[in-house]
């Protein structure tokens, strides 16, 4: 499965770089409101919408799990106040002394 995992990245890796030389034109990219602009190559711009997008779909995602997370945090409090208890009810049952256990008469069937 490794193998497979790095053949697909080196793949994806020589297929970046020949994108990039391939795209290395200068591209004027301005933002509406703003006056400024500035050339850029195209690879650059497409990297960086990219990553921007991939960002933005990773910061939705966290922002989406917010919930899953805040119930497993208090089911991992409970389940360590349960535990804590479990072990002081277990300490305090072997400091009990013995008390003497009668078997129950057998009856024949």
């Amino acid at each position: 499965m490794r193998i497979i995992h790095r053949a697909v990245l080196l793949l994806v890796a020589i297929f970046l770089i020949f994108f990039a030389v391939s795209n290395r034109a200068a591209v004027s990219v301005g933002l509406w409101p703003l006056p400024f602009l500035a050339d850029v190559p195209l690879y650059l711009l497409c990297f960086l919408c990219a990553f921007v997008g991939a960002a933005a779909g990773a910061a939705g995602a966290w922002l989406a799990g917010g919930r899953d997370r805040r119930e497993l945090r208090n089911r991992r409090r409970r389940i360590e106040a349960l535990e804590r208890e479990l072990a002081a009810t277990q300490a305090r049952l072997e400091n009990l002394p013995e008390t003497p256990r009668t078997a129950l008469p057998q009856t024949e069937k």
